[in-house]
């Protein structure tokens, strides 16, 4: 374990691999706090105590709350594959200038998708943030692949 604390490229993975953890894990505040500025709540437990009116007016869904959980939700989608991909890459003796791009641009895109979901920004920001995530993934899948393809 020492050995891989030494290695640049896999602490500058786990650098950015916190960092988009920590901002995946952001989103569910994120959402928490919409659902209470909005005032809207997709559980009935969640308004328990309301009257039989305001659960009427409380139960329902809001666009920013629902902008917030899609946006949560692709994290996900996103966000596990770099880490198994991320890792492998890693551990794979990329150079560290090549795996520090790869990182850098695929955590930017996160973070600039975020926004461009929560802020309601046009078209094409958001599906460009996207699609740049996930190349970024798909080219250390293709490095790794064409370093250690083994079948």
């Amino acid at each position: 374990m020492t050995q891989l604390m030494e290695n640049e490229v896999f602490k500058a993975f786990a650098t950015y691999a916190a960092i988009v953890t920590l901002k995946m894990m952001l989103m569910g505040p994120v959402t928490v706090y919409f659902r209470l500025t909005r005032g809207s709540f997709s559980n009935e437990e969640d308004v328990a105590r309301k009257s039989e009116e305001e659960k009427k007016k409380l139960l329902r869904s809001h666009p920013d709350v629902e902008r917030a959980q899609r946006c949560h939700h692709n994290d996900l989608e996103n966000i596990i594959p770099f880490f198994f991909i991320g890792l492998l890459y890693a551990l794979s003796g990329p150079e560290l200038a090549t795996a520090l791009l790869h990182f850098r641009i695929f955590t930017a895109a996160r973070i600039f998708h975020s926004f461009a979901y929560i802020l309601a920004l046009p078209q094409p920001s958001r599906g460009l943030s996207y699609f740049l995530g996930m190349l970024v993934t798909f080219s250390m899948a293709y490095n790794l692949l064409s370093k250690v393809f083994f079948l």
